[in-house]
This record gives structure tokens, sequence and C-alpha cells, in this order.
């Protein structure tokens, strides 16, 4: 069993645009009201209270009225997550402990007042009548506005049944909803013996090969030059503004670009399993090195290309459809794969272990690439074969967990190292070649 989320946006009428501000501060302002309450339990005995004591203190007790003026599931749904939040303080304290984590974590704070946070509706709360779904509002706002409820139209490619929740998501002075449902999965046949190794990058931002004879490459630069515009706009308007400056125009330029880079993520990955789902791959090997952004050392430029494109959702998404298929997903650091020649099965040293010290567990004096990149994105083997720099990366990848995956590297040929085919994300058309 698998979770799917789609967003849909609300184009709210005068009415319901009010209805949905008011439910969104509210959530704001009892998010505040748990994180006080969360703080000052821990300042005096050193523990955090648990979701069930924040329902019962704000809900029962205080009778807080930002908790009556939400539906009760909604607001306990809040407050859980005030809870949820101080749980993983503590899980972040431990980590320190244990060393797994290294920056030290921040007791949770309060959001700005008067903002406007996200209010969940669980399944159970929302009805559907005539094709419209109905979310309930706190005995106050009734009380007072003379209002119970306000309506959205239901999604016609959802099936109501499988709705789990329904989030009111603000973001840039927009209204969201989003729909978390359930999904079956569906596994496919495929080989596990098949595999797809994947190198990311920025102007080729996925490059794929394959031990059956195929390769491919994402193209990014389409992807990068959305990002340089977008960066040029907001810096043209915020040009000799204020700290915080923010306008209608900032929002609708964000607005356009963040469903664009969603977009990109969901066809890129999409574009991957559809090639394994041709090839019968059941397996793929993704080359990801943890915290690589926050240490990019590629120049200013290039840092800020690098670090806004969104790799990390794609890894993420690939390994979610990864899930829902049934396809074996594996996660390995890839250092070496891109200086290594895969032709002249160059040896592979692990991250953070110096190349010296693998060269001399091999009987040489010191570890050094037979092969060298030369420009326009080629690498030169010893014997002066000349292959594509990302294709002998992405097979450099698959190599890091051959041997413990037990996979065959015989189908990997020069000739798809050579000729990756080049895959556009919104014309979706194929090159002969690069």
């Amino acid at each position: 069993m698998s979770y799917g989320c789609q967003q849909v946006l609300i184009t709210p009428d005068k009415d319901l645009k009010a209805l949905l501000e008011y439910v969104c501060t509210e959530a704001n302002s009892l998010i505040n009201c748990g994180v006080y309450y969360s703080r000052q339990y821990y300042f005096k005995t050193s523990k955090f209270p648990t979701k069930v004591d924040l329902h019962k203190q704000l809900g029962t007790i205080q009778q807080n009225k930002h908790y009556q003026a939400l539906y009760s599931d909604t607001a306990q749904q809040i407050l859980t997550g005030v809870a949820e939040s101080f749980k993983s303080y503590v899980g972040l304290l431990n980590g320190i402990k244990k060393g797994t984590v290294t920056q030290k974590p921040r007791l949770p704070s309060y959001r700005k007042s008067r903002g406007l946070a996200l209010a969940t509706f669980t399944g159970r709360s929302v009805k559907l009548k005539d094709g419209m779904l109905r979310f309930p509002l706190g005995s106050l706002v009734k009380a007072w506005f003379g209002v119970d409820a306000f309506y959205l139209p239901m999604p016609s490619n959802l099936d109501f049944k499988t709705i789990r929740e329904i989030r009111i998501l603000p973001r840039n002075r927009c209204f969201y909803a989003e729909f978390v449902y359930k999904t079956e999965l569906s596994v496919v046949e495929s080989d596990k013996s098949k595999v797809l190794g994947i190198d990311h990058g920025l102007n080729n931002w996925l490059t794929c090969v394959s031990n059956v004879g195929t390769s491919f490459i994402v193209d990014g630069l389409y992807l990068k030059s959305l990002n340089q515009w977008y960066n040029k706009s907001i810096a043209k308007i915020k040009d000799n503004k204020p700290q915080g400056f923010w306008s209608n125009r900032l929002a609708a330029i964000t607005e356009k670009h963040n469903p664009q880079m969603r977009d990109a993520v969901n066809k890129a990955a999409r574009i991957v399993i559809n090639h394994c789902f041709d090839n019968k791959i059941g397996s793929i090997v993704f080359g990801w090195n943890q915290g690589q952004k926050d240490g990019a050392d590629m120049g200013k430029k290039n840092n800020q290309k690098f670090v806004q494109i969104p790799t990390s959702k794609l890894k993420n998404r690939i390994e979610q459809l990864c899930e829902q298929y049934g396809i074996h997903f594996i996660e390995t650091e890839e250092s070496y794969t891109s200086k290594a020649s895969f032709l002249d099965n160059d040896a592979l040293p692990r991250f953070g272990e110096k190349p010296d010290s693998a060269a001399c567990a091999e009987g040489r004096i010191g570890w050094k690439s037979s092969g060298i990149r030369t420009n326009r994105g080629l690498f030169k083997t010893s014997i002066g074969i000349k292959i594509n720099a990302d294709c002998n990366g992405a097979a450099n990848i698959i190599r890091k967990v051959a041997m413990m995956a037990k996979f065959d590297l015989a189908g990997i040929s020069r000739g798809c190292l050579s000729q990756p085919k080049k895959v556009l994300l919104w014309t979706l058309q194929k090159s002969q070649c690069l």
C-alpha cells in the first residue's frame, strides 16, 4: 500500500477566500499556542508533552478559542504536528550523542503572528455531496458567523473513497487543496538482474546507462534557463528594496516557477520509469553524496545553478515510483565515478577513503585514473577511445554496487557509452545521438 498526493489550485470567490484565510489564520494561532505550552512544559519538567497531552490541555482544560474555531479533527491534526516537531527535536539531540547529526538543532519556535498555516482535514471529516466536498468548521464559527462549513469541487480524476487527507495549503497569496490518497501497488514484470545506473548533473540532469545496452540523457539546459530567468526577475524587483520585501508580482513569479520545477521532476522520473518498463529493468542505482549541495565548490555562478536544481526531489520521486511498481532502488555514494575509467576497470575508492590507500592495497604506488576527461564532455580512455563522460560516470555508479548486488556488466558496451540518446523534458523528443 502506498499514498499519492495531488495539488489543486483553488480559485475562490470573496466569501470562500475569507473563510480559507480564517481557517489558515486560526491554524497558525493554534500552532503557536501548542508551541508555547510545549516549551513551557519543557522548561519546567525537562520533558515534552505528547499529542494526547496537547489535545487534552488546549481542547478540554483550557478550551482554547483557536481550537474551538476549527473542527475538532482538524485542530487535533494541527496539534499532532506540533508534538511531532518536538519529538523530532529529541531525535536530533539523540543523533548528536550518537554522532549521526553534526549540527545542533534548535528548539521549535513560534510562527509569525497573524500568518497563514496549513490546515489538515482528515478523510472521515470531509463529506461528498452533489460533486462538492464539505469541509466542516468549528462550533464558534457557527455561533459567530452562522457558517458551519465551506465547499470545494471534487477532482474528477480521484476516487473519494481513497482520500485520506485534504490539506488547505496557503502559498504565495494563493490557496491549494492538497489531496492525499491511497494507491494500490502495481508490480510490473521485470528482471532484478537488469540494472539502470543514474548519474545526475547540471546540463545533463540525468545520465542513464543500463547493462542491457541502452543509454539516454535527460536534458537539464532548459531547466537551468528557467532558474536563471527566475533569479534575474526576483533580483530586479528586489533591487534597492528592504530586507523581507514581498509583493504580488514576486508571488506571481514564484507561483509560475515552482509548478514548472515540480512538473520537471515528475516528467523526468516518469521517463526513467518508462524506460525500465520498456526494457524490463528491475533495478535502479542512483549515485548520490549526502550533503553535496552544502559543500558545493564549483564557483559562485555554478553553485547557484547547481543548488537550485531540485535533484533531491527527483531522486525521492524515482524512489517512490520504484516502490509503487516493485523496482529495486539502490542509492550509493558516487565518489571518483567521474574520474575513473569504466572501460579500463579502474579502482573505485569509497567516499572519504584516500585514493592512495586504495592503490596501496592493490600493490600500486598511487591511485591514478587510466583515462582523462577532455573538452566537450568526453572521456578518453588509456587506449584513446572517446566516450561520453557522464555515461562513464553512470556506468561506474553501477560498478560501485555490482559485486554486492551481483550485476553482470557485460552488456555495457562502448556503443551505449559513446552515443546516448537525449530526451527533452517538455517535448519528449529523442535525438539520434549527442
